[in-house]
């Protein structure tokens, strides 16, 4: 191997398989041809609904409302392996969706300004002149689709030993939806959270919410918000030490969303200002099994599931393009200018991400139920 090749493997590539027995691969770029995921670990034998994954990746295509980019994209799945017949073979999936709608024209014009918050400089640092900075890259949120893909295939499986996820927008800017929501049904909640154009549980709060995106919009700005997600009839016992916890490995996935800033668990953050006696879950006898009486640990203690359902929170920071005038730098004159981003972006990706952060839990979720021999056979899925 040369000196140059090997500097490249060490330093210059990324990580793109996650998962350990489910295991995806992920690939595609925003402005490339395709955007797509390799799913291996998965047996031969399974009925594969494609169907569902189509309204899975639905849920996160662009150009659905007035609160999402004008980029107008079809996101028809495509199988390239792994299926026949409607079933699984056993050998790798490969998904794909195809980049049709694309416009690099701005991202030509501008290539040599640095945008606020982008990665444009620090992939120049990383990759040299090599990456492709057309609306990102490889750095796009573009390339979700391909975690909403994977988790579709493993939300199927989930399903049959019904485990349930949901995700839903909990704030939008200073607008909160404070409410205590039961998640003995999470049906009931899904479908009170299709009513909202931004995936919301309460209208009312919803409605405030979607002006906080348009009084942004209307101000050539962004602005972020944070995501609940709530996973229940996950068994006691899952997870581990120390590496190998149910929080640290939601957590690496969750951080693959771009745009995901911070993550917590249960009370989370607000536990630092709690008293032992406040934050602490009693244990209790319900129906012969052994619960807790509240969940402020979010169904998880030492890294190890408790039963109880599995509570997260994620933070989604306000898209980084926006159309206000900025300050910046020319990467060509070394110069300091003045850059105003045009092209289709989203006033607020938090709606289109509920989707992504429910994959992304899922393909976790599976993933240790694997490894620790919970699922027992094929023919049970």
């Amino acid at each position: 191997m040369s000196l140059l090749f090997s500097n490249c493997v060490d330093e210059k590539m990324g990580d793109n398989t996650f998962g350990k027995k489910f295991k995806i691969t992920s690939f595609g770029e925003s402005h490339g041809k395709v955007v797509g995921v390799v799913i291996d670990g998965i047996p031969a034998g399974l009925k594969f609904d494609l169907n569902y994954i189509q309204s899975e990746l639905n849920k996160r295509k662009p150009g659905q409302s007035n609160f999402t980019t004008t980029r107008k994209e079809h996101d028809k799945v495509e199988v390239l392996s792994g299926i026949f017949n409607e079933m699984t073979t056993g050998s790798p999936i490969c998904l794909i969706i195809w980049n049709k709608d694309v416009d690099s024209t701005k991202y030509e014009q501008s290539k040599n300004l640095l945008r606020p918050s982008h990665v444009d400089y620090v992939i120049r640092e990383k990759f040299g002149d090599f990456a492709d900075y057309r609306g990102s890259g490889r750095f796009s949120g573009r390339i979700t689709a391909g975690f909403v893909m994977a988790g579709a295939v493993a939300k199927q499986i989930l399903n049959k030993l019904n485990v349930s996820i949901l995700a839903y927008t909990k704030s939008i800017g200073a607008v909160e939806d404070f409410n205590d929501y039961p998640v003995e049904d999470l049906k009931a909640l899904n479908e009170q959270k299709k009513k909202s154009q931004i995936g919301a549980l309460d209208l009312d709060v919803s409605t405030k919410m979607e002006t906080e995106i348009e009084n942004a919009k209307a101000d050539n700005d962004s602005v972020g918000g944070t995501i609940c997600c709530i996973v229940t009839n996950i068994p006691p016992g899952i997870g581990g030490p120390i590496f190998n916890s149910l929080e640290s490995n939601i957590s690496k996935g969750i951080f693959s969303i771009p745009a995901v800033k911070g993550i917590e668990f249960g009370a989370g953050f607000k536990a630092s200002r709690m008293k032992g006696s406040e934050h602490n879950d009693p244990w209790t006898i319900e129906n012969g099994r052994i619960r807790t009486t509240k969940n402020d640990s979010g169904g998880i203690i030492g890294g190890i599931s408790t039963g109880m359902p599995i509570i997260f929170t994620i933070a989604v920071k306000p898209t980084s393009s926006i159309g206000k005038t900025q300050k910046t730098v020319n990467i060509k004159t070394m110069k300091v200018e003045d850059i105003k981003i045009e092209g289709r972006h989203d006033p607020c990706i938090v709606p289109r991400i509920s989707v992504v952060v429910e994959s992304i839990a899922a393909i976790v979720i599976l993933d240790h139920l694997l490894i620790e021999g919970r699922i027992p056979s094929v023919l049970e899925y």
